[in-house]
């Protein structure tokens, strides 16, 4: 693992707030010149630091129908690899969003996208569940995002109603 310098952070966190703020911003923001803050990201994208940019999009605003599920998965590590191999089996699933190895109750947390209920569920019994090392899945059905990755998705109106108390 690299460390970073406090340069490439402060870089990090600008951009993580807002991907499209520009060399020349960063630089203005930073104090530094431009050349150092193009170098720095080079750098970071080459070191996989900086893997992808990307839009969050709240997908509530759009007429697309789609279900994103969160599979809690209890698995048997194998032998060697431990939860490695599990792991990448179950991402290379196109469906499959995210993976995280948790602790706790289960090791594998996946959230997985499909086009409605069933398509998700047939993922996890067609695909998920017969994995030989899986031992057992719990699929929670995300209703609503209120807040992702410190964004908040909807506009919330301050409560202007007056407290009533007894």
């Amino acid at each position: 693992m690299k460390e970073l310098s406090e340069l490439s952070l402060n870089i990090l966190t600008l951009l993580k707030e807002d991907a499209r703020r520009s060399p020349e911003l960063l630089a203005t923001l930073l104090g530094v010149k431009e050349k150092e803050i193009r170098d720095a990201i080079a750098q970071m994208e080459e070191d996989n630091v900086i893997v992808k940019y990307a839009t969050v999009v709240n997908w509530s605003k759009v007429d697309e129908d789609k279900v994103t599920a969160l599979i809690e998965v209890q698995i048997t590590p194998e032998r060697e690899r431990g939860f490695e191999g599990i792991a990448e089996r179950i991402y290379l699933f196109p469906q499959v969003k995210s993976v995280y190895l948790m602790s706790g109750a289960y090791d594998l947390l996946v959230e997985v996208e499909g086009k409605n209920l069933r398509e998700v569920a047939n993922f996890v019994s067609d695909k998920l569940s017969p994995i030989e090392s899986v031992l057992s899945t719990k699929t929670h059905f995300i209703l609503k995002k209120y807040k992702q990755d410190g964004i908040i998705y909807e506009d919330h109106e301050d409560d202007h109603r007056l407290v009533i108390s007894p």
